[in-house]
């Protein structure tokens, strides 16, 4: 019998280590904890993924935006691996006026999604990982070559100037947008 008051005691208490501390579900009196998938989920303990790093970086807004505008941020905050280039909000102002602007109107979302894709590869490569005149396949089916020399790194035309270890891959900030060749 001691067992069983041992069990049940065992099981009352990891019944509430698993509650809310405020006793609800976390959100206003009939609330319920937001819904969702991959990337709503709370986190702020673990490393966070590559939607995270850029949703982190003051520098990625306007990749962000992007991300939301192309329906992309679920697909990336999944397990993975990704290696993402990302754009600084400086580099999509270097793109002609108004360029942001149209790609981001729902009726250019499948462009938008493709020049997105063009900065994705589904392998987590951190730069020691990458050879001067590599060619590397990205998410769309398009190509870019791999430049190294003199310590700095470029893919296409766009030099990396950080890099960030995510927990699904790597995130390699870059200064330039890519442009998928016109198909």
């Amino acid at each position: 019998m001691p067992a069983l008051r041992h069990f049940a005691a065992f099981t009352v208490l990891a019944l509430l280590a698993c509650a809310p501390a405020d006793g609800g579900g976390g959100g206003e009196a009939g609330e319920l904890p937001p819904q969702g998938d991959q990337a709503s989920v709370q986190d702020d303990v673990s490393q966070p993924d590559v939607v995270k790093v850029a949703v982190g970086s003051k520098d990625h807004t306007t990749l962000v935006t992007a991300l939301k505008a192309a329906d992309l941020v679920n697909s990336l905050a999944n397990a993975g691996p990704f290696t993402v280039f990302a754009p600084t909000n400086a580099a999509f102002e270097k793109l002609p006026a108004g360029t942001v602007e149209d790609l981001l109107k729902p009726e250019n979302k499948s462009k938008l999604k493709t020049i997105l894709h063009h900065h994705v590869t589904t392998s987590a490569l951190d730069v020691e990982f990458f050879q001067d005149g590599q060619s590397v396949g990205m998410v769309d089916g398009g190509r870019e070559t791999i430049t190294k020399k003199d310590g700095a790194f470029w893919i296409g035309g766009a030099k990396v100037v950080a890099s960030v270890r995510a927990s699904n891959g790597w995130v390699h900030v870059v200064d330039a947008v890519l442009l998928p060749a016109a198909k």
